[in-house]
């Protein structure tokens, strides 16, 4: 449990430390605060990008999903209208049978 690496602890001392710094600044273990700083930093402004960048795509969407809602009651009505519209001409051509102008359902002059 003493050895590390196959060097015992109590024998290397200083140079047993010295050299696990140095190994773990080779292998990247081991940075300087400034570099981590600036990697904290750098992950922070990517994450608020995307932040900001789904803000906008959800923004997007209910301004979308708004309009689709106006457009689609505006059709509705359009459509409530066109079948007014059709059901007055069919009336005044004598097509719609039961209708108050329908020559044969209404009642002969007195």
């Amino acid at each position: 449990m003493n050895e590390l690496l196959g060097i015992n602890a109590a024998q290397g001392g200083a140079a047993a430390i010295v050299t696990l710094v140095v190994l773990f600044i080779i292998l990247g273990r081991l940075v300087p605060r400034s570099v981590l700083e600036d990697v904290r930093k750098d992950r922070d402004d990517r994450l608020q990008a995307l932040v900001g960048e789904r803000d906008a795509w959800r923004e997007a969407y209910r301004e979308s999903e708004a309009a689709r809602m106006e457009s689609q009651s505006q059709v509705g009505e359009l459509l409530e209208l066109s079948r007014t519209a059709d059901h007055v001409l069919r009336a005044i051509r004598g097509e719609v049978h039961g209708d108050a102008m329908d020559p044969t359902g209404a009642a002969p002059p007195s």
